[in-house]
């Protein structure tokens, strides 16, 4: 198989493993983000007015024919209670969706990224740490921009449980899309594209520059393969994470509030910031950090690895 091809099929790959293996950590993380400390009958209210006063967050379940919120004890008891209330299936919400968005938004991601770093970028960039630091912010600004009416379409989905009063199912979120656009403009399917870009931007940056620098040091040290690019990809994940968290959360409150009622308080994101603070505490910028944690580490490390291993795998051998 040709290098493109068998880039292709790697990036697909990982693309897809990771995608299957990680949307429970997605859907808890954007329940806890999404979902204010005091919900009374977890009516959907998902503005950042919405004061902070539980020592633990809430999720929202529904069970036994009526919603409610539950309190939990950060990540892993979320886990169980959406598990216990909606079963396996409410942990893997919009797995079909992430896979019909997510695996061809982040194939073209590292493909995009691959070729600025071999190709395009070293006559102009003669830095080793500059060049994969360019790459990843170049290409995560493209298809971040090209991929965001789509990620708005996901996050709203993933956000809320379904209930007879609120199917929230993917016909349902499109209607409501639609009736939006109407409304407002077709400038509205780029709804926390700041945000997004604010996180995802800085985030690829640093990832990159820090793995490729993990791999150069793996590499001096006569180490290399797919568990070296594993664990590069799952250290600089982690690290990206920690500094873009709050980013993360101001993107997932302002796509999912296309379903709330109460999107005049919607704000930029600056604004929006300050709001956060003020009403909840800096520690609302951080909610969901454990399992954004949880899912970037081994998705970054299966990616890459993936990426990387397969990738040599598929390659046909060179001629002499």
């Amino acid at each position: 198989m040709d290098a493109f091809r068998a880039k292709l099929v790697a990036a697909a790959t990982g693309s897809s493993l990771t995608a299957l293996t990680m949307t429970p950590f997605d859907v808890v993380k954007t329940r806890l983000q999404t979902q204010p400390p005091e919900t009374p009958g977890c009516i959907r209210n998902m503005s950042s007015l919405a004061v902070r006063s539980l020592p633990t967050e809430v999720v929202c379940v529904w069970e036994a024919g009526f919603m409610k919120t539950e309190r939990v004890n950060g990540f892993f008891d979320a886990v169980r209670h959406v598990w216990r209330a909606e079963g396996v299936r409410g942990l893997w919400k919009g797995a079909a969706t992430t896979l019909v968005i997510g695996v061809p938004s982040s194939t073209a991601y590292i493909l995009t990224y691959d070729h600025l770093l071999n190709v395009i970028l070293p006559p102009f960039i003669s830095s080793p740490t500059l060049v994969p630091l360019v790459a990843g912010i170049i290409a995560r600004s493209t298809i971040s921009t090209v991929a965001s009416p789509l990620e708005l379409v996901r996050t709203n989905l993933q956000s809320t449980p379904v209930s007879p009063g609120q199917p929230h199912t993917l016909g349902s979120v499109l209607d409501s899309v639609r009736t939006v656009v109407r409304k407002r403009g077709v400038q509205f399917l780029w709804r926390g594209l700041g945000p997004t870009l604010w996180r995802d931007v800085p985030f690829s940056g640093f990832y990159w520059a820090s793995y490729e620098t993990w791999k150069r040091a793996f590499a001096k040290r006569g180490y290399e393969g797919a568990w070296v690019a594993f664990i590069s990809g799952a250290v600089s994940g982690t690290s990206a994470a920690l500094i873009t968290s709050p980013f993360d959360v101001l993107k997932t409150r302002r796509q999912a509030l296309i379903m709330s009622p109460t999107t005049q308080h919607i704000t930029r994101t600056f604004p929006l910031i300050l709001q956060i603070i003020r009403t909840e505490g800096s520690s609302a910028l951080f909610a969901g950090l454990v399992p954004r944690i949880v899912k970037i580490a081994p998705a970054c490390g299966i990616m890459i690895s993936c990426y990387e291993g397969v990738g040599k795998f598929l390659t046909k051998p060179s001629r002499p």
